[in-house]
């Protein structure tokens, strides 16, 4: 499989993007990754480290999008941009995915404008895989439609069926939709239709699901509108951050609890790979007529390497081809 990624994306690129990458080539046999950024600056990266070069190709981009440029404007205007090459490559037949940590906007759009969407799809919805209690849960939209209309959720809901079952192995994904409560009653006129159009349209849809439940695993898939989901993510973050902070500030206060915490080092390590954000890699692009895979800005080699390894799992599944089969079931 040939992915292709954008070595000029997030806070420490091309560093981080270019050591992830050389992760995944040496982790991952199947995979041959094509870098799209100044040439120069990626070569000189790649050669501090020691890597198959024949799995790792160079498209020179002379443009770059940086992080706050308004997204719509910068694809306009920036047409050799790393992320505009990057996805014109993915149009290509024999290219399988693009991984991108730069401006999500500018991903989002060049990806809708160059890619197209898929039938049954009116807008593309970015989707998150969160640590739960009862192992994963996929959270839908996080961050590309803030405007939806009731239509756009119910396709979300379908697609991230989709991949909960496919690149998640949940056999039959319960649905949940995020609102203020979770009697059928609560929410806004939006939030009541959104219901009634999910219990009809929607497999193994359960209901609403207050904030507070989300990381329980009651739900393998949750749906929202792109503003709510991609508050529920920053401050989840921020508070996971906090946390921590707060613990080891409290921990260095005393002898005892130092030497407990020494004890439960293995435990607590657990616990710290379990919710950190760098395992699970990227968050997919879903509705756009290709595999796009969207990584945090200020994500470190690790998490590039999983994202890669993530896009890897999306393209074993034929995600694609899966989503289309489904939506064209339920729109007939």
């Amino acid at each position: 499989m040939h992915i292709v990624v954008d070595a000029m994306g997030g806070d420490h690129a091309p560093h981080n993007i270019v050591e992830g990458v050389v992760r995944a080539i040496k982790e991952f046999e199947k995979v041959h990754i094509t870098l799209v950024g100044l040439e120069e600056q990626v070569r000189t990266e790649l050669k501090k480290f020691d890597c198959p070069q024949d799995r790792i190709d160079i498209v020179h981009a002379d443009e770059v999008i940086d992080m706050h440029e308004p997204a719509t404007v910068s694809i306009r205007k920036k047409r050799n941009s790393s992320i505009s090459v990057g996805i014109k490559l993915l149009k290509e037949k024999h290219f399988d995915a693009f991984v991108s940590a730069g401006n999500t906007g500018a991903v989002v759009a060049a990806s809708t404008i160059r890619l197209g969407m898929l039938k049954g799809v009116e807008r593309s919805a970015i989707g998150l895989v969160i640590p739960t209690l009862n192992k994963f849960s996929f959270l839908m939209d996080v961050g590309a439609n803030t405007d939806p209309k009731p239509q756009h959720l119910l396709q979300s809901a379908l697609m991230s069926r989709v991949y909960a079952r496919e690149v998640l192995d949940v056999a039959d994904p319960a649905v949940a939709l995020l609102n203020i409560g979770s009697e059928e009653s609560k929410g806004t006129g939006f939030e009541k239709e959104m219901y009634k159009k999910m219990e009809e349209c929607i497999p193994n849809f359960i209901g609403n699901i207050e904030a507070n439940a989300i990381f329980t695993g009651q739900a393998d898939c949750i749906i929202c509108d792109g503003y709510v989901g991609n508050i529920v993510i920053k401050i989840s973050e921020g508070l996971m951050e906090s946390a921590a902070a707060l613990m080891r500030r409290e921990i260095k206060k005393s002898p005892i609890a130092l030497f407990g915490a020494i004890l439960m080092k293995s435990r607590l390590n657990h616990i710290k790979r379990y919710a950190d954000y760098t395992e699970y890699g990227g968050a997919p692009l879903l509705g756009v007529n290709g595999i796009v895979m969207i990584c945090h800005g200020r994500s470190n080699p690790k998490a590039i390497k999983n994202a890669i390894r993530a896009t890897m799992r999306e393209i074993e599944h034929n995600i694609i081809q899966c989503m289309e089969t489904d939506l064209k079931k339920t729109t007939k």
